[in-house]
């Protein structure tokens, strides 16, 4: 007997997944997946692996709109396949997606492209602000992890790298590193 599986998820804890469980339940959602994570990269999200590897043929997975379940285009392909190599459709409730339809199929694939795109321009504008933060002084970036002047000053007292990487708590690599570069 096909069952229907609904896939909620959110970016962060603190957001809500109310709204989509509602909503997956009014679509007869026989159980629901739910998971807070990003969904710019598809490692991490169990949740997601647990409902693809309980699709069977005839099954549905259900989903509220297609950026629940991927930004990239990669990902989104790749989960399609996944969903098709089991038997199963995928139904996007709120853009009316249905792949088990050559149409649904079609509007998929446009729905994804515009879904890389979307992740694409929001990268350029994040990458902007940083510039225009830089320019004004206000953004530095990331306070450096390594303490080279403690590594250097150590070195010379004559302490092994091995011994420097342990009492710092860095790999050893990085102590090679900061004392191959110029001082």
């Amino acid at each position: 007997m096909a069952k229907r599986f609904g896939y909620a998820r959110v970016s962060t804890t603190d957001q809500d997944l109310k709204i989509q469980q509602e909503a997956l339940e009014r679509a007869g959602c026989h159980a629901i997946f739910e998971e807070k994570v990003t969904g710019t990269k598809r490692d991490g999200r169990k949740e997601l692996q647990k409902v693809l590897g309980v699709l069977g043929k005839g099954d549905t997975l259900v989903v509220t709109r297609l950026d629940r379940l991927g930004r990239s285009l990669r990902d989104l392909a790749n989960i399609a396949h996944e969903i098709e190599e089991a038997g199963a459709a995928l139904v996007v409730t709120e853009q009316s997606v249905d792949t088990s339809t050559p149409a649904g199929r079609a509007f998929f694939g446009m729905l994804a492209t515009f879904a890389q795109l979307e992740t694409d321009v929001r990268r350029e504008r994040q990458l902007e602000g940083i510039e225009a933060a830089k320019a004004k002084g206000v953004y530095k970036g990331r306070k450096p992890s390594l303490d080279r002047a403690m590594v250097r000053e150590m070195a010379d007292a004559g302490v092994s790298p091995s011994r420097i990487a342990r009492d710092l708590d860095m790999a050893r690599s990085s102590v090679y590193r900061v004392l191959g570069e110029p001082a």
